[in-house]
């Protein structure tokens, strides 16, 4: 036997002699800690205390931060816990409830958790990605999914919270009674905030809309609507079928190294700043031969501005395009009963679009062309002074 295996048969056994003494164990990683309430600060008041019946119980923290500690986003990412919380741990309906603020640093994203109490631990059933670039404890409402309906938590900022009925809800410990919302329909709810260092007379109107019980997880259901016109321009409409793949908020999908994650929020899901613009009010596409309104749809979203073009036909509801981001010309096709593709740039004594031989133009003024839908894929020129923007539309892919 040779000196260095010699070495090696004395080393394994000088091993095993110190952790059967107890000299040389391994150390153990210490358990996750997690924050109850969180340390934001407007002046003095703390915006984000701890809540909830059993936010001061050492087991049920304990076992909140184990399930989140096992959680990963999307894309496999984990907790960063120095700067995360629970905002509130209680009982709820008789289920033990738990919600935590999560900062995910690999996607630089916070996202709100929903745990229920499993047995002695606790489950993550609900997370939602906070889409806005702020982080998720500067808002002072965040939505609750239970099955008896909505709630809201709300910070120590909200004095009174109304909802879609404009009648105030109840609050207990920072969390509101069931609210009854629809699934695909926007609804309005608006806090008034208390004076605070940030806010010396206070807001009466902080206003947000709720998209829906129907909408899916990851998808952050509120949109900020300080303006009111968001709730004008989603009048009406279905909001699960904007958020559908194919439907304006949900057509970008969110990319890591070039592979589309249809499990991640779309990079076009709305923030706030939704509005509309009329591109025609006399135009007929649909068949019917009445003249009808052709607008464009405009929303802020964490990578920029996006708009999409919205029909209403004579009958039915309204037709919405898939969403495009801010470009010189602007491409988008409306999947009617024969779908178009509409054109939209900004009109200029400079600036005119080249097009395809025999294009079958239906609509042709200074900054909009309708066209039919090119069975093949084709490209579409604004030619400005020094620029060529090339747009391809049509075939298979829209």
């Amino acid at each position: 036997m040779g000196p260095l295996a010699r070495t090696g048969i004395v080393g394994a056994a000088l091993t095993l002699a110190l952790l059967a003494g107890g000299c040389g164990s391994i150390p153990k990683e210490p358990p996750a800690t997690l924050r109850v309430g969180y340390d934001t600060l407007d002046g003095t008041l703390r915006v984000w205390p701890s809540r909830g019946s059993l936010s001061g119980d050492p087991q049920a923290t304990a076992a909140v931060a184990r399930a989140v500690d096992e959680w990963r986003s999307p894309v496999e990412d984990r907790v960063h816990f120095p700067t995360s919380g629970i905002l509130w741990l209680g009982e709820v309906d008789g289920v033990r409830l738990a919600l935590v603020a999560a900062d995910v640093p690999g996607e630089a994203a916070s996202w709100l958790l929903q745990l229920t109490g499993d047995g002695p631990g606790f489950t993550v059933d609900r997370a939602v990605e906070y889409t806005d670039p702020g982080y998720l404890v500067y808002s002072d409402v965040l939505p609750v999914q239970l099955p008896t309906g909505r709630r809201y938590l709300v910070s120590a900022r909200v004095e009174r919270l109304l909802g879609p009925d404009r009648r105030p809800l109840t609050i207990t410990g920072g969390l509101t009674g069931p609210v009854a919302l629809p699934a695909c329909a926007a609804s309005t709810v608006t806090a008034r905030l208390r004076p605070s260092e940030s806010l010396p007379t206070g807001k009466s109107a902080e206003r947000t809309i709720d998209l829906g019980t129907g909408i899916e997880a990851p998808r952050y259901p509120l949109v900020g609507d300080d303006t009111g016109s968001g709730a004008r321009v989603l009048d009406g409409l279905d909001t699960c079928g904007l958020a559908a793949e194919t439907g304006p908020f949900g057509s970008i999908p969110h990319q890591v190294h070039g592979e589309a994650q249809p499990d991640s929020v779309p990079v076009s899901w709305p923030i706030d700043q939704l509005s509309t613009k009329p591109l025609a009010d006399d135009v007929e596409l649909d068949g019917s031969g009445e003249p009808r309104k052709l607008e464009q749809l405009n929303w802020r979203t964490d990578e920029g501005m996006m708009s999409a073009v919205l029909f209403r036909p004579a009958a039915g509801p309204p037709v919405v395009s898939a969403a495009d981001r801010l470009e010189p010309l602007q491409t988008y096709v409306l999947p009617l009963a024969r779908p178009v593709a509409v054109l939209v740039w900004q009109p200029g004594r400079d600036a005119s679009l080249a097009v395809p031989p025999d294009t079958t133009r239906l609509v042709d003024r200074p900054g909009l062309m309708v066209v039919a839908k090119p069975a093949t894929r084709q490209t579409f020129s604004l030619i400005t002074p020094g620029k060529t923007t090339d747009r391809s539309v049509g075939g298979e892919d829209d």
